[in-house]
């Protein structure tokens, strides 16, 4: 995924307007330091990333995907049910 000029600007306006009033949940799955290849300007990616991170809670999860582990076993369990009908 990627942001053009505008749509980051418009995600920091945004996230602006909510600092300090409202609860704002964000996930990713790529670190902050990756965040510059998405939003493509490093200045609006250290404001963005400041302003998310001001006042918040950071949690880093490190680990093995559930939803990877429950699409392999969907996966076996589907494959053998073809199996057993051929």
């Amino acid at each position: 995924i990627s942001f053009d000029k505008e749509g980051a600007e418009l995600l920091f306006s945004h996230l602006s307007l909510r600092a300090g009033r409202k609860s704002t949940i964000i996930t990713s799955n790529l670190s902050f330091l990756k965040w510059q290849e998405i939003f493509h300007d490093p200045v609006l990616t250290a404001a963005l990333t400041d302003r998310l991170t001001h006042k918040s809670h950071v949690v880093n999860m490190v680990g093995p995907s559930f939803r990877m582990r429950e699409t392999e076993e969907w996966m076996k369990e589907n494959t053998e049910k073809v199996v057993a009908q051929n």
